[in-house]
């Protein structure tokens, strides 16, 4: 029987508790203002947009779904915008995302594929006559026009809901004008495809072209009348979109953008502000070097103006480049193992920061970074001197314009952020408001025990039950990693533990750790796991457990399991396969099990073309283990997932079958890449996968 109330239910319900807290932050340059996303509870997931008056302190609602398009504010989602959000890993609904005007003050946003505008002034908002399936709608920096896409194709309207026309048109079913394509969304961080120019006359605009990407076909076997849905899937080893940059001013003139597409063919970030003209980081297919061009936008020529060079893969680092006010070149560099922050060639940051993000390049830089603890993630401003702003233990980020500073952060002491506006420069901050969080209580209290294991120093967490005293008996113990590059498990943020606790609760030791390759410990660290995912994360998981049973004698190592998803379920997955000796049951959810059918960016960087390297995907891949599964293996995999494909599951069943070796296979109609979301389902999603280590493992339920 389920619970309403219970744990599960109110983390599904509630977005595992994010549902009811602020975030995407925007300052008005003249200090008045702050506007923020937040649904108006921690159970609506109905996303609202709000505005902040510093002067008053009052908060008001800019744009209610609810009013704007009549009843519930149920959207009716374009299936591009529905691709964004996936790729995002967007669960709420309503205004999950908005731009401004340089004045903060005229606000454009999608909602059920309409446009609509507010003015953060007089807080108005109303619906203009744009064309149907609008997705990431941007005013220009003056606040007189508004881009948006639909169609596939590049379109501007007059803010006052005339003179709607397009731009850029694509020519063929394949192409598209002003959008992300999937690698650059999933991988690079980039999730737009055309920026303004500083005075508002003129777009940066990205033309894609995936004719020579191979289709894939998703179908739901739940629904066998349906249509399966056709993606343009980039698999290792095979043609990635092309992709192309034009000007386009708003009187209808076009310059193509100039740059070797075929060495430099990934368009990694781009930027346009009034500090210079437009910047561009590419990249080539190995991803070796990483190019900062800037662009002459009358003539499309462009100019190299600095270049990073490693040789395994240049890590792309959120925020830059970037100009200055003044007209300096902001970037990140790696020197001395650590990226460090180098503005116009020299480096301002020390070595002992190793920086995560630029948040604002303006006369000093704002940017989050981390120091000797990698799972402390502090906020920091580089001028003449670098000084960090977040003064509590904890994960923080920003938001600034000007003097004001939106400060949010999460700590081990409570659930939930504590949003904090400052004021203030170099010479100190002072507060001078807050914005509430409503987020529900998850109910439960994590006590990680944080902990440093092995001559690797493994930044590990480990989470007993409630109520558990040392000593009183064995406990069998249940690893939850991640485990492979760009995703950390193990941060100072109470929110980070709660899932891991009720698993704790069901009578695990539950360890977290994050291993070579995650990120915060520098480029040496994150480089380790160059063509050899199996070995170097597998390894590392196999130490932090043994590490920790040293530390913590009720770790009972005769019953040890694992579970994870995406990387963590290829890890899961591996775990049995080729330790049986240490690891006796696993879970393995949307696992990679072939690296040759997941996608170009990521598995190139790290394990090198297949075509090159055909050993290493060999190595690293787990059909070919199949004989070797000893231990009970759980796969679940979601049906419509378009970034981990079923097939992967599918195909290592199908070995495990050939084999003569038991296991189970979960599918999991409908659901993508994201964990199942409806209540109940959720509830029993977990609770089964209890049941099935307990049984798999001969501990009592």
């Amino acid at each position: 029987m389920t619970n309403e109330s219970s744990f599960l239910r109110r983390q599904a319900r509630t977005q595992r508790f994010t549902l009811g807290t602020p975030r995407g932050f925007q300052v008005s340059p003249d200090g008045r203002r702050v506007l923020f996303l937040r649904s108006a509870s921690g159970e609506d997931r109905q996303h609202l947009l709000w505005r902040l008056d510093l002067t008053t302190g009052e908060e008001s609602r800019l744009a209610d779904p609810a009013r704007l398009l009549g009843g519930d504010g149920d959207e009716q989602l374009p299936l591009q915008e529905r691709a964004r959000r996936e790729r995002s890993r967007e669960q709420a609904g309503g205004v999950v995302g908005n731009a401004t005007d340089a004045a903060v003050r005229t606000v454009a946003f999608a909602l059920s594929g309409k446009l609509f505008v507010a003015d953060a002034v007089d807080g108005t908002a109303r619906e203009l006559p744009a064309a149907a399936g609008v997705i990431d709608p941007r005013p220009d920096p003056t606040g007189t026009h508004v881009a948006y896409v639909s169609g596939n194709a590049l379109r501007v309207i007059g803010v006052d809901g005339t003179g709607d026309r397009a731009l850029a048109e694509p020519a063929g079913p394949d192409q598209a004008c002003g959008v992300a394509e999937f690698l650059a969304a999933e991988e690079m961080g980039r999730s737009r495809g055309y920026w303004w120019s500083p005075d508002g006359t003129r777009l940066l605009v990205a033309f894609t072209d995936a004719s020579p990407v191979r289709r894939w076909y998703i179908a739901d076997p739940a629904n066998p009348e349906a249509e399966p849905a056709v993606v343009s899937y980039p698999a290792a080893g095979t043609d990635n979109v092309e992709v192309r940059l034009a000007v386009l001013g708003l009187d209808g003139s076009r310059v193509d953008v100039d740059w070797d597409h075929a060495d430099l063919p990934y368009l990694v970030e781009a930027h346009w502000s009034a500090g210079g003209p437009p910047l561009l980081a590419l990249a080539p297919r190995d991803q070796k070097r990483m190019q900062v061009r800037s662009v002459d936008p009358d003539t499309g020529a462009t100019e190299v103006l600095a270049q990073e060079t490693d040789e395994h893969w240049v890590e792309v680092v959120p925020g830059v480049p970037a100009w200055t006010p003044d007209g300096r070149l902001v970037r990140v560099a790696v020197v001395d193992g650590a990226n460090r922050i180098v503005v116009d060639g020299k480096e301002i940051t020390p070595p002992d920061l190793f920086v995560r993000a630029v948040l604002d390049a303006g006369d000093d830089i704002l940017f989050t970074a981390s120091a000797h603890d990698p799972t402390q993630v502090h906020v920091y401003r580089a001028g003449d001197t670098v000084t960090r702003v977040s003064t509590s233990d904890g994960v923080h980020g920003a938001s600034r314009s000007g003097a004001h500073t939106v400060l949010a952060s999460w700590s081990l002491d409570r659930s939930g952020p504590v949003v904090r506006v400052l004021r203030g420069d170099q010479g100190g901050d002072e507060e001078i408001a807050r914005i509430a969080s409503h987020a529900v209580d998850p109910g439960v209290a994590p006590e990680p025990h944080l902990m440093v294991l092995g001559e690797r120093k493994l930044r590990a967490a480990l989470l007993y039950p409630a109520g558990h005293v040392p000593g009183s008996g064995k406990l069998p113990v249940l690893l939850d990693p991640y485990g492979g590059p760009h995703a950390q498990r193990v941060l100072s943020s109470r929110n980070a533990y709660l899932g891991a606790q009720w698993l704790a609760d069901q009578g695990f030791a539950v360890l977290i750790a994050d291993g070579r390759g995650t990120p915060g410990r520098g480029s040496v660290w994150e480089r380790e796991i160059a063509f050899d995912f199996a070995g170097a994360t597998l390894d590392d998981q196999v130490d932090a457990l043994h590490a920790a049973a040293e530390h913590h004698p009720d770790l009972d190592l005769s019953t040890v399991a694992i579970r994870g998803w995406s990387y963590g379920g290829y890890l899961s997955a591996l775990a049995v396969l080729r330790r049986p000796d240490v690891f006796h049951a696993a879970i393995a959810g949307a696992p990679v099990i072939d690296w040759r059918l997941y996608d170009t960016h990521y598995t190139e960087r790290y394990l090198g073309h297949p075509d090159e390297y055909p050993e290493v995907y060999a190595r690293n891949s787990l059909v070919d283990d199949a004989p070797n599964l000893k231990r009970p293996l759980l796969i679940i995999h979601g049906l419509a997932d378009d970034n981990v494909v079923v097939a992967h599951s599918v195909r290592m069943s199908a070995a495990l079958v050939a084999a003569g070796r038991p296991h189970a296979l979960l599918p999991l109609p409908g659901v993508t890449h994201m964990t199942p979301q409806d209540d109940e389902v959720a509830e029993n999603f977990m609770t089964m996968q209890v049941s099935w280590l307990k049984d798999a493992l001969g501990v009592a339920r």
